[in-house]
């Protein structure tokens, strides 16, 4: 594709997956950015991420050379024929429900395949598709404004830089989200708190097989009453283990983590299997609350446009987020390489928001509705874990089998349309 002589200058603020994701597929496409990130190099926070076959397929069309290197870190279940389960759906209670008559269901899909990676590790590999030297470390962005058809990125060394568009990757609490919405939509800024937090911990697999035998073997889901434990693979055979809890008092906290101390962490899992209390004994005391923006009335502002979690930060109970960056990353990167005068940068971004943000909108709902699920306080499952386990095997089907081909072609329409 034929590129302007004078093409848009374009900013990616942060390098998350979201950012990286949008890096590696303007640059299969030719089109020119800088990659603003606050850090001083790459860094990844948390542990595990799953991908679910969406993801998958997001990676090839951004990329076919990101999907070949996930194959390389990527881990599913250990049994052939559970390839397919994205969990085992168990009790969390002594026996795991087998003393209760429960053996345990699987969720999954014909069209879902068990993957799994540690985040710095799909970090590390999406770093090698494209030019570092596109990456400015050490800027934190302090303010975007934009200035006519320009827009301006203030940062906290004092630099300031205008450019034609900004893609904001910086996160839930990053300044590109203040900038698409304060003016119009104040209370729709600020994440808001779920009413539930996680510990996690990453457990080497031979601790894990020593503790749980086969049940460290595949993906699993141990469930109570306002708790559960989600254990699954990543790179290298280690296992991650998060356990959340439901508590919907006001999160009163300045920072979205509390540390507490290990008996505080362990009471909140009291009455549950001693096996899963001895593998989350290991874990560093650390509550993680968990955040969403429940409604984003819009991705966009002018020239500024959102990304992943400054879009659309969601809880983890659907596996959903990291794919959403990668549907975000795929359909953007698309259209902008459409893009051939800054005139027609607002029209890309429309149809971005367009098609993604119903989608990102749903999953952020969807996945609340799931940590209701998990902690068996669904109004119409409650405890009941037929009910539950039913409920969890139509939830994910609508992510999974999601047409990325047609969102592309969809983009290309109405993208015509409007710059005519």
């Amino acid at each position: 594709m034929d590129r302007p002589i004078c093409p848009p200058k374009i900013a990616i603020i942060g390098a998350g997956i979201g950012g990286l994701a949008l890096a590696i597929g303007l640059t299969r496409r030719n089109v020119d950015y800088t990659i603003y990130e606050a850090g001083s190099q790459f860094s990844a926070v948390g542990a595990g991420i799953a991908l679910g076959p969406n993801s998958l397929r997001a990676m090839t069309l951004i990329d076919p050379r990101l999907m070949e290197l996930y194959k390389g870190i990527s881990r599913g279940n250990r049994s052939p024929e559970k390839a397919h389960i994205f969990a085992d759906f168990m009790l969390a209670e002594p026996g795991f429900g087998v003393n209760s008559g429960w053996e345990g269901a699987p969720v999954g899909s014909k069209d879902f395949t068990k993957s799994g990676a540690h985040r710095k590790d799909l970090l590390d590999i999406m770093t090698r598709l494209f030019p570092t030297e596109n990456v400015r470390f050490s800027k934190r962005a302090v303010e975007v404004r934009q200035t006519g058809q320009k827009v301006v990125i203030q940062f906290a060394d004092g630099e300031a830089v205008d450019v034609d568009a900004v893609i904001g990757c910086d996160g839930a609490k990053g300044v590109t989200r203040h900038a698409v919405l304060t003016e119009n939509y104040p209370d729709h800024v600020t994440a808001r708190y779920s009413g539930r937090y996680v510990y996690r911990v990453v457990i080497p697999p031979t601790e894990a097989q020593q503790a749980l035998g086969a049940y460290a073997d595949d993906g699993k889901m141990f469930l109570g009453p306002g708790h559960y434990f989600a254990l699954y693979k990543m790179s290298g055979g280690r296992l991650n283990l998060v356990a959340g809890r439901q508590k919907n008092d006001e999160w009163t906290h300045d920072q979205w983590t509390q540390d507490v101390t290990r008996e505080e962490m362990l009471a909140d899992f009291k009455g549950c299997d001693p096996r899963l209390i001895e593998l989350l004994g290991s874990a560093n005391p650390t509550r993680w609350g968990l955040f969403h923006h429940p409604s984003t009335p819009t991705y966009l502002k002018g020239h500024v446009v959102l990304l992943g979690d400054a879009a659309h930060a969601s809880t983890p109970h659907q596996g959903s987020g990291a794919g959403q960056c990668l549907e975000d990353a795929l359909v953007l990167s698309h259209l902008l390489a459409m893009v051939t005068d800054t005139s027609h940068l607002e029209a890309a971004f429309d149809v971005y928001d367009a098609i993604c943000r119903p989608r990102g909108q749903k999953i952020v709902r969807t996945s609340n509705e799931a940590g209701h699920l998990y902690t068996l306080t669904h109004p119409e499952c409650g405890e009941d874990i037929t009910k539950v386990v039913a409920n969890a095997n139509q939830r994910f089907k609508w992510i999974w089998t999601h047409d990325l081909e047609a969102d592309l072609k969809l983009a290309e329409q109405q993208f015509a349309a409007l710059h005519g």
